[in-house]
């Protein structure tokens, strides 16, 4: 299941090549690091401003979200594994080229984004050659950098980073380590970049991404909780989402703590203060530190870690 999506380009402060090894590039790209670098690319105008420009599909037939800087279109490279998502986006976007295998992407690039499934890492990245002035994107979960750089034997740099679906619309900050100009500029330009001084710190921020989809659960929860008292399912599926986009906001505001924010949200002994004492109490608290502690333990663990039922999908890739 191993493939590769791979981009060439301008980027600022200097050339860099993107190159995505990926046995699942439609996880990749539904993640939207891929797709936000091919939707959100810009050109520099004459007043030093960045623009998005669409690009004109062959023949008139419309234009793509796709864009291009003063002319420079970024080069894509994709592996002819994930043959269905490859098709697609050497359809849709400009530059976009189908290599006969993952040596010749790594060949042409400079920067490579390893997307793989950790379990299928092995069989992705059997036999490559990454020579030493590449520079290595890891995202796979659990996989450590000294754990890849055993098995691609090679001394390029290697950076962990955990890309998240916000990066689509430039809206997510990705945390990686350790900190490189390259990885670092690329992630600045997709919601911004967080690095990290070590792995162990990495992985705290990694097991925080495991939350996610409780988050929706939580919010699904409050929807059956509501249809159950009579209230029809798209009224309160449609409230439950109002109600928490407006909270989601109020996060854009940095000068409020958390606490605060919350803080301000409830009236003294009001309804909201009730919920969050007698739900949220402290044995929910806890309850939720332990298993993020329990998570946090398998993430540090050394050593092959491919059969773990956590890594199936990843942190950041579903």
């Amino acid at each position: 299941m191993g493939g590769a999506h791979g981009i060439r380009h301008r980027w600022p402060p200097g050339p860099v090549r993107l190159l995505g090894t990926a046995a699942a590039a439609g996880r990749a790209s539904r993640c939207g690091g891929l797709r936000a670098v091919y939707e959100r690319h810009r050109r520099r105008s004459a007043d030093g401003t960045w623009e998005r420009t669409p690009r004109s599909r062959p023949g008139g037939g419309g234009r793509s979200g796709s864009a291009r800087r003063s002319g420079d279109s970024p080069e894509v490279f994709l592996s002819p594994r994930g043959a269905r998502t490859a098709a697609e986006l050497s359809e849709r976007y400009e530059g976009v080229q189908v290599c006969p295998g993952n040596q010749e992407v790594v060949d042409r690039s400079e920067v490579v984004v390893i997307a793989v499934r950790p379990q299928d890492r092995f069989e992705a990245l059997a036999g490559l050659r990454v020579d030493s002035d590449k520079v290595v994107v890891n995202v796979m979960a659990g996989v450590g950098n000294d754990e890849l750089r055993r098995t691609l034997a090679t001394d390029a740099p290697l950076v962990r980073a955990i890309p998240l679906p916000a990066v689509r619309e430039r809206r997510s900050v990705t945390v990686t380590c350790p900190s490189h100009p390259v990885v670092d500029s690329l992630f600045e330009r997709l919601g911004g970049a967080l690095p990290t001084a070590d792995e162990e710190a990495f992985n705290v921020l990694s097991a925080l991404t495991a939350t996610l989809t409780s988050h929706y659960w939580y919010l699904a929860t409050l929807t059956s909780w509501a249809t159950g008292h009579g209230i029809a399912g798209t009224d309160a599926d449609r409230y439950v989402r109002g109600l928490f986009e407006g909270v989601g906001r109020s996060l854009n505001d940095g000068t409020r703590s958390l606490h605060r924010l919350a803080a301000d949200h409830e009236t003294p002994n009001g309804i909201n203060h009730r919920i969050r004492t007698t739900w949220f109490d402290p044995a929910n608290s806890e309850a939720l530190r332990r298993a993020l502690d329990d998570l946090l333990t398998d993430l540090n663990r050394p050593g092959d870690q491919a059969g773990d039922p956590r890594n199936t999908q990843g942190p950041g890739l579903t």
